[in-house]
């Protein structure tokens, strides 16, 4: 991942203010030439009524869901070479040279930057104003608290991973402070335990099921399996542990798109050709294992010319395919490596490890690796590299 220098990066920072547009998000400037749209509630009508909360919760996971998934998932992906960037433009040019040539201008890296900002600021408006409104209660009230969290700790995990440092917290009257990775990622792990308590104490209702999450996001599972994911990061490894074994895996949790709002994956890779995949997942050819099915699932490659193509498919392959909200084989591979960093049974991660390595039908988004069981070392260096070989795989981009 790109280390970006913040103190540079702070120049670029500026502040934004939510609005509601009809059913979808207005963001705007403050500038004194905006254009007002008549129709569209102000910000006030937006944070204070409890059809305003609904909305921005709404438009808060599409906003992710389109514009955060494009930027989190393809630009770090160049970074990492699990993608190679083949546009002519000069912000893929450089994202693809990287080092030196990667400027801290470049427009890929402030869209990702100002992406998470936008979405941090979002959830900041709901958690402040949610509670504030008479007639949102019970499991309503809760749900949307804790969908907010969500989505504030998924804009910090991100910028904890592509950034060196970041900001915590958004203000449109304080000036922004940037921390250390560390610090923003326990934010992100906070706010996750917050919302886990506030649904453990309020379940959810069916009522916020209905109007904001949908049957295909089950908030609870969603909650536990972000926090095993940065606990993990954070070198919280039992606390990793524990969230990982809570999140049900049989749940299919996605985002979903039709022709009005289209798949990121697929506008940006196979609609617009932006990026192409490298083969073997990006991983040194030593590591890539022949035969692993799930290069075909992610991978098209075309032989028929005297150099391969190869297209995304997997979670790209039409505009109105769902992508995961993460993957239930995650949790298997977070289980193994929370043990091995933690002196925890080897025996036990071997098991989680061939349980992802062996898995030939059943994934509820159809990822089966269909290879044979690990026949290695039993040390805890030969599996953390595993882990590492099966998550390049598993969790591809």
């Amino acid at each position: 991942m790109n280390m970006i220098n913040h103190k540079t990066m702070n120049k670029h920072f500026y502040r934004m203010k939510t609005g509601l547009l009809l059913t979808l998000l207005l963001f705007s400037g403050s500038c004194k030439l905006d254009t007002v749209n008549p129709n569209a509630p102000n910000e006030t009508d937006v944070l204070t009524t409890r059809e305003g909360i609904i909305g921005l919760s709404i438009g808060m996971r599409q906003f992710y869901a389109s514009n955060g998934i494009a930027s989190s998932y393809f630009y770090p992906a160049v970074t990492a070479r699990e993608i190679q960037g083949v546009a002519t433009f000069t912000n893929t040019l450089e994202l693809e040279a990287g080092g030196t040539a990667l400027p801290t201008a470049n427009g890929n890296i402030l869209t990702l930057w100002s992406d998470m900002q936008r979405l941090m600021s979002m959830s900041q408006d709901v958690i402040n104003n949610a509670p504030k409104v008479t007639t949102l209660t019970g499991g309503l009230l809760s749900g949307i608290n804790a969908n907010a969290k969500l989505f504030k700790a998924i804009a910090l995990g991100t910028l904890a991973v592509s950034f060196e440092q970041a900001n915590i917290s958004t203000s449109k009257t304080e000036k922004v402070t940037f921390v250390p990775r560390a610090q923003v990622l326990a934010e992100a792990i906070r706010l996750l335990d917050e919302a886990i308590a506030e649904i453990n104490t309020t379940p959810v209702s069916p009522e916020f099921t209905s109007l904001i999450a949908g049957a295909r996001f089950d908030l609870p599972s969603i909650l536990y399996a972000f926090n095993a994911r940065y606990n993990l990061m954070a070198g919280n490894y039992p606390a990793a542990l524990s969230n990982a074994r809570l999140v049900d895996q049989s749940k299919a949790n996605a985002f979903d798109y039709n022709s009005q709002s289209v798949n990121p994956i697929w506008n940006t890779a196979v609609n617009l050709k932006f990026y192409a995949p490298r083969p073997g997942f990006g991983l040194p050819a030593e590591l890539f294992e022949a035969g692993d099915r799930r290069e075909a699932f992610y991978i098209s490659t075309n032989n028929s010319g005297t150099t391969p193509t190869r297209t995304l498919t997997g979670f790209g392959g039409n505009q109105a395919a769902n992508i995961p909200v993460y993957l239930p084989d995650e949790m298997k591979l977070i289980i193994a490596e929370a043990l091995l960093r933690s002196n925890g049974s080897p025996d036990e991660a071997l098991v989680q490890i061939n349980l992802v390595r062996t898995q030939t039908a059943g994934d509820p988004f159809g990822v089966n690796a269909g290879l044979p069981a690990y026949t290695g070392p039993i040390t805890t260096d030969a599996l953390l590299l595993e882990v590492y070989k099966q998550r390049s795989a598993e969790l591809y981009l």
